[in-house]
């Protein structure tokens, strides 16, 4: 990535041998303070506080938990405070992921740092660091900055973590820096950047940017202002919970001014308000939520997906794009000699020990550690070395093996050649075979060799008189079932987009391979996408499968891009150049095994083994679940529409209440299970549906609205029917209430029947003891009594069964798409 240098920079590049004095030092540390990644954010128990009072959910469990604390159902009251520390850990976590991300994001950077001062090299903790400073660099060191190399030796650097880059980068020396313009870019060549870190040889570094200035800073900042936003799922149930509660409150109030009204008394109208209160709230739903979300956060462990925010289980389920980076996520994210192909008499073995010869186990180059990890310990001796310059672009080694006396070479293909003595043809030849080999991803070197008499000196690097030995061409390798996890993808219409810092040519190799676009990417660069996006052009994501050459403010751009498209968007990951793309999606996936720490902290999943193809099952989970949420909350709506509205309707004519306080206790007892237990379906994994449509989510259809208020006020008839039909002249109430509650009861059943198709062990187990428990309770005299009931005859039973029947026929209408994915 070329960039511009800061004009007041361009001066200290003319004294950088130098270095600052104190006076200097002192100036530029006022202006441009410490080199802090990210200012500390405020934080504390009282922003903690602030932010959970704005949770509807917290004040409705804490006012449903009271009302049911007055009218004496302690148990109840005390499982919704229960509910509560979910809520409450769920904000608190929230509030510090933020934090969490800039303190990991920060402990990359180098706590130390070697620098040139007043002609003298200091150690000195590098957030003292100022620009203008001199930093020298060793392998292994750390960059604590961003800055200009204004001098290296064989200097080669990882960037994997910043630039998603698997194989090492060289760097250059800026050449006659003191004939800059202000204006004038720089290539990434000769740039360092801070989090990355040095491989092989030494470098002298002229800091230009500090802090948040630096590409690293940049980041952070991107980190501290990405919000977390509620998922719709978190929205569609506070919201739906809202309605019912207003709904409720309203029938609550009119009901006991009825009974004022009627002259039932305060005490009447009292209990009668508060016991249709406990009907009426639906306390249900939160605790539904809260149980199914951890059921599927159960379910993903054991696919090895680690969910670190539950709410995401659902909208997982809702993704219609997937960003992904390429190294570490849908490669290995490591060098491996796939290929070799030897040059004439000389077999592979014998080409692969020249490669070696010409390797070092200590250089920490990861194409010397894969060449010498391809072969068996060598027995020889290394008399000579002439290592690897980026203005050489070889290694040369000077070795005795066993009695011979040779020199090894291995380098970029052109070079080796140039050192041969090859014919026009077999130059044409070996260069097309280099062509080929780059045009589909892969790194090739070449490898010679020429053998010297025993009594010759190699005091100087021979330029000429190489056999040439082969070609040696290295990989990222694919993970396994990347290939197969991008396919299902598609066929679900999930919009797969690589998005790698990588060559063009690289990225389109990959894309190739794992068939995005069928095979044929359409691939552009990240600057292009950025340029295109700034002028307010859109279009141009509609025909792209890889983003190459991408840097994360381009990254983080696409993400907003495509979020405003209407795309639910996941972004996968496993470097600091993700974080912000992670953290800016709908749902960000960190890998487990290569992710860093950072990368950690801003994903709300963690695929624990790297395999692409635990995002399909992720997703199949996340389907699964708001299926079965919608399942169960269309049994909550359509049990609690006719119970609620006989509640209220039957004293509303005069009649004596219907529910005393131990027959919601019933009814309850009946509800909770069935809702939590019976609608756990599994997902099925080898294949996802079609993808759905993108947009707000919500749980029901108006058409689905309208077949939910329609059976529950049919369902309210028949009740209202049952309870009218017995109480008869004589106005006998306990048989009158036992009918109506056999009625509601056969209903619930029916529902179930209904809704579940009864395919779950659960749901056959509790629609028989629904119906056993109703027997029990009413037709053993005792436990009649106890409920204030009496005993039903045959025909009120018929009657009561025919509402189930009625009760399991009409929902069918809403199951044909809440089954979907079941």
């Amino acid at each position: 990535m070329q960039r511009t240098i800061p004009p007041e920079r361009l001066d200290d590049l003319k004294k950088a041998g130098a270095g600052l004095d104190d006076a200097e030092i002192t100036q530029r540390r006022i202006r441009y303070g410490d080199n802090h990644i990210a200012e500390q954010t405020s934080g504390g128990l009282r922003a903690l506080i602030v932010d959970t009072i704005k949770d509807p959910m917290l004040w409705f469990l804490l006012i449903t938990s009271g009302l049911f604390a007055v009218t004496g159902e302690l148990t109840e009251a005390g499982i919704l405070l229960l509910a509560l520390i979910p809520f409450l850990g769920m904000d608190a976590y929230l509030h510090r992921r933020t934090q969490a991300s800039t303190q990991s994001l920060g402990r990359r950077l180098a706590s130390q740092a070697r620098v040139v001062r007043q002609a003298g090299e200091r150690i000195i903790p590098s957030v003292e660091l100022v620009p203008g400073d001199l930093v020298l660099l060793d392998p292994g060191d750390s960059l604590p900055a961003d800055g200009v190399f204004v001098g290296v030796q064989q200097l080669q650097v990882d960037e994997s973590t910043l630039t998603g880059e698997a194989f090492p980068v060289h760097k250059l020396a800026l050449q006659e820096p003191d004939k800059l313009k202000a204006t004038e870019r720089v290539a990434a060549t000769h740039w360092g950047y801070a989090g990355t870190r040095v491989l092989t040889g030494s470098g002298r570094m002229l800091v230009t940017h500090t802090g948040k200035g630096t590409l690293y800073g940049e980041i952070i900042q991107s980190v501290l202002h990405g919000g977390h936003q509620r998922t719709p799922l978190q929205l569609a149930v506070a919201e739906l919970v809202k309605v019912l509660l207003i709904i409720a409150s309203v029938i609550c109030v009119l009901l006991a001014g009825t009974r004022l009204y009627q002259g039932h008394g305060l005490i009447d109208a009292l209990l009668s308000g508060l016991t249709l209160a406990v009907a009426a709230l639906p306390e249900e739903f939160p605790v539904v939520l809260t149980f199914f979300l951890g059921v599927g956060v159960y379910r993903l462990a054991r696919r090895q997906a680690l969910v670190r925010r539950a709410v995401v289980v659902e909208n997982i389920g809702r993704v219609s794009c997937i960003c992904t980076d390429k190294t570490g996520t849908l490669t290995e994210g490591r060098l491996q000699l796939a290929h070799h192909y030897a040059v004439g008499d000389i077999d592979d073995t014998r080409l692969l020990q020249i490669a070696a010869y010409a390797s070092r186990a200590d250089s920490g180059d990861p194409m010397d550690q894969a060449i010498l990890a391809s072969i068996a310990p060598l027995e020889h001796t290394v008399l000579r070395t002439f290592p690897f310059t980026e203005a050489r672009k070889r290694e040369t080694a000077v070795i005795r093996e066993e009695t011979t006396k040779l020199i090894a070479v291995k380098g970029a293909p052109e070079t080796i050649m140039a050192l041969c003595d090859l014919g026009e043809t077999d130059i044409e030849r070996w260069q097309h075979q280099v062509e080929k080999l780059a045009g589909t991803g892969h790194k090739v070197i070449a490898c010679a060799w020429q053998e010297l008499d025993d009594q010759a000196q190699c005091d100087q690097e021979p330029e000429q008189g190489f056999t040439l030995a082969g070609l040696l061409a290295f990989e990222d390798p694919l993970r396994d079932g990347v290939k197969e996890a991008v396919e299902i993808c598609q066929q679900a219409g999930i919009r797969v987009i690589m998005v790698t810092g990588d060559h063009p040519a690289t990225a389109t190799a990959i894309a190739s391979e794992i068939g995005l676009h069928q095979g044929k990417p359409r691939v552009i660069e990240g600057e292009a996408l950025a340029s295109s996006l700034t002028n307010q052009d859109s279009r141009v994501l509609d025909g792209v499968d890889v983003i190459a050459r991408a840097v994360p403010a381009q990254k983080l751009a696409l993400v907003r891009a495509l979020k405003q498209g209407g795309d639910i968007v996941a972004v996968t990951g496993d470097g600091v150049n993700d974080v912000p793309a992670i953290q800016s999606a709908d749902i960000g996936i960190a890998m487990g095994e290569r992710g860093t720490r950072s990368a950690h902290e801003a994903a709300a999943i963690i695929l624990l083994d790297d395999n692409f193809r635990s995002i399909v099952q992720a997703i199949a989970e996340g389907r699964q679940l708001f299926n079965n949420l919608r399942l169960s909350f269309e049994y909550l709506l359509l049990v609690h529409i006719p119970l609620v509205l006989t509640a209220a309707v039957i004293p509303f004519l005069g009649y004596p209440v219907l529910y005393l306080p131990i027959h919601i206790v019933w009814l309850e007892m009946i509800i909770h299970p069935t809702a939590l237990l019976v609608f756990q379906n599994s997902a099925d994994t080898s294949h996802l549906a079609p993808a759905q449509a993108s947009g707000p989510a919500r749980f029901f259809s108006r058409r689905h609205w309208g077949v939910i208020v329609f059976s529950g006020i049919v369902f309210t008839l028949l009740i209202t029917f049952a309870y009218i039909r017995s109480l008869g002249a004589i106005q006998d109430v306990e048989h009158a209430r036992a009918m109506a509650l056999v009625a509601l009861t056969s209903v619930s059943a029916g529902i179930t029947i209904a809704l579940s198709r009864l395919r779950t062990l659960a749901s056959r187990v509790l629609v028989v003891l629904t119906m056993l428990v109703s027997v029990l309770l009413i037709q053993v005299p005792a436990l009649a009594d106890l409920l204030h009931l009496s005993s039903l005859h045959l025909d009120d039973w018929l009657v009561a069964m025919g509402s189930g029947f009625i009760a399991a026929a009409i929902p069918f209408m809403l199951t044909s798409r809440s089954r979907t994915g079941a």
